[in-house]
């Protein structure tokens, strides 16, 4: 179960069969008039989602309570009353069903994504996490095994995307609209910095980018 933010998803998961069946609701059209995410707004919507969900997902894999062997859940970091939502709502079945719950690291399981795929990477690898809330380089050894090489000093560059669009007058969420007009602009026209190229280590820095992007913007007024 994943409640971290503005998105409600379930998956069944099979260790021999693979991904059995999955079900996801976006919130994107009810937080796109307040221009970003209002946590109780989130929190809400969550638990109106989350049985019909979970009953979705299991009529597809055409499984029933007693298949299930355990159940995981986003435990964090993610909006607190979201996480709530998603926690509650696994430990709720967990007793019932008389099944472990599994909290879940959520940059964890992005982590750990790759090893879902039919050819999945041997460790160790390296793992870059672009999120609106996170910009981290990561070595991944093992499960459970990771080394922090670099991460954002500032904002994220999901943040930066979306706050560059808010400026713009785009609509929530913004990332998907500043990609779709960068396709009718012109390459080259301007020019912006590219923060810590020049640096020693792996940290990233978007601030810098985000007032450049201002600056360009109100000199176009």
């Amino acid at each position: 179960l994943e409640t971290s933010c503005d998105e409600t998803g379930v998956a069944l998961y099979d260790s021999e069969r693979g991904l059995l069946a999955d079900a996801l609701f976006s919130q994107i059209d009810l937080h796109r008039a307040y221009g970003g995410v209002v946590p109780e707004l989130a929190s809400r919507d969550h638990v109106k989602r989350m049985l019909p969900l979970i009953r979705q997902t299991l009529a597809e894999a055409d499984c029933v309570a007693t298949d299930i062997d355990a159940i995981a859940y986003t435990a964090g970091p993610g909006l607190v009353g979201a996480l709530l939502v998603g926690a509650s709502s696994a430990q709720a079945l967990a007793f019932a069903w008389d099944i472990p719950a599994l909290g879940v690291h959520h940059m964890e399981g992005h982590l750990l994504a790759p090893m879902l795929e039919e050819n999945p990477p041997q460790f160790p690898f390296v793992a870059l996490l672009v999120s609106g809330g996170h910009t981290q380089l990561v070595r991944v050894d093992g499960i459970g095994q990771y080394e922090l090489l670099g991460e954002t000093l500032d904002d994220a560059a999901g943040e930066a995307f979306d706050k560059t669009a808010k400026m713009m007058g785009m609509q929530y969420p913004g990332g998907p609209e500043i990609s779709k007009a960068a396709l009718q602009g012109v390459p080259g026209r301007f020019v912006f910095p590219r923060p810590m190229t020049d640096r020693p280590g792996l940290a990233f820095s978007f601030s810098g980018l985000k007032t450049s992007a201002l600056n360009t913007w109100q000199q176009c007024q």
